[in-house]
């Protein structure tokens, strides 16, 4: 399995958006991108800095993917 990368909240949502992800709606920092076909929701806090490894791990298994789809998707 390999290590989870450093990347930003912006990074994140693009792996999303080809995920088929839309954004929803957004609050205050936190954008919640919404998918359509599973109906699951993804809340992504929209900083400039990197995301920690924790909350990223807890965004990746709310909604159903691993550390491989991350490092998948972000290289596509």
């Amino acid at each position: 399995m390999p290590r989870l990368p450093n990347i930003t909240s912006k990074q994140l949502a693009k792996f999303f958006k080809k995920e088929g992800y839309i954004l929803d709606h957004a609050s205050g920092s936190h954008y919640v991108y919404y998918q359509p076909v599973t109906k699951k929701r993804a809340v992504i806090p929209m900083h400039n800095k990197d995301l920690p490894k924790g909350t990223l791990l807890a965004i990746l298994r709310q909604n159903g993917y691993s550390k491989d789809d991350l490092s998948k998707g972000l290289r596509k």
